[in-house]
Order: structure tokens, then sequence, then C-alpha cells
């Protein structure tokens, strides 16, 4: 990430956003880190790579890391693109799963949601914003009571 943001530097490349790309457990374990040093940029993202990621944890993992991720973002004020597969059954056939729409509600709490290309695109979208503006109304950002952070506590722990 240093690398890269003293690269851009040099090219004087003025306003390049960089968006930090989650799709690995050891990206996971480096977020905070990663995090810090990406906050040095005035326009810095990170996207939650959802399907690679869930192959590398663990798709019995992938809710509860996606929340910390979410988490560890909010508190840092850097936006969250919610990214893979999301409404794919409906993008490609037009119709949804009753877990493509769940996992689309959950989608309301980054700032932008990413969508494949498919057949039934612009149905995915109509899709996506209907929900996305009913679930608006049921909650503001990811309001909960928060429990340790395992990401946060092995980089602290890391840290003494």
């Amino acid at each position: 990430m240093a690398e890269l943001q003293k690269l851009l530097r040099l090219e004087k490349s003025k306003n390049i956003p960089i968006i930090l790309k989650i799709e690995t457990s050891e990206a996971v374990q480096n977020l905070p880190a990663l995090l810090l040093q990406g906050m040095s940029e005035p326009l810095f993202g990170v996207m939650i790579a959802r399907g690679d990621l869930a192959v590398e944890i663990g798709f019995e993992r992938l809710s509860e890391v996606q929340e910390e991720i979410l988490w560890l973002c909010e508190a840092a004020h850097v936006p969250v693109i919610w990214a893979t597969q999301v409404l794919e059954t409906l993008n490609k056939s037009g119709i949804a799963t009753r877990s493509e729409v769940s996992d689309a509600v959950r989608a309301a709490q980054a700032e932008c949601v990413m969508l494949n290309k498919g057949k039934y695109l612009l149905m995915a979208l109509a899709t996506l914003q209907d929900i996305l503006q009913r679930s608006a109304g049921h909650h503001v950002k990811k309001r909960y009571s928060f429990r340790p952070l395992m990401i946060a506590e092995r980089f602290l722990g890391a840290k003494q």
C-alpha cells in the first residue's frame, strides 16, 4: 500500500482513488494496518470481494468477517464497496433467490454495491434499488452492540 501511494505521488497522479480489495485471510488479518496506511491519502476505500474471501476463509465465517470489516471501515470513516455475486441469479436468469434478496438487504450497510454484468442487469439494478430503499428505514449503518473484534484484537496484540 505504501509503495503504491509513493508511486502515485511520483507520477504526479492527482486524485486517483485507491480501493483496497479484501479477498484473502491475510488481507483481513492486516486490515487495521492497511486502513491506517490507506487513510493517509484523501481518496481511499475498501472493497469486500466476498466470493474470493468466502473461498479463502470458509463460507461459514464470511458473514462474521464481512461484518467486522464493515465495522472497522465505519469506525475509520472509510467507504466500503459490497461486491461479488449480489443478486447474481436474478442478474443471469431474471429470478432472484431468497438468499440473494436477504444478502442484498445486508448490502445497505456499505456505501456502494457492485453488480456483475448480466442479461437482466437493469432488472437487478431496479430490484436492488427497491430493496435498499425499503431497508434504509430500518437501520442507520451498523449501529449494533459491539463485541470485541477479532481483527482489531489480533492487530493490537501484535503491536504490544
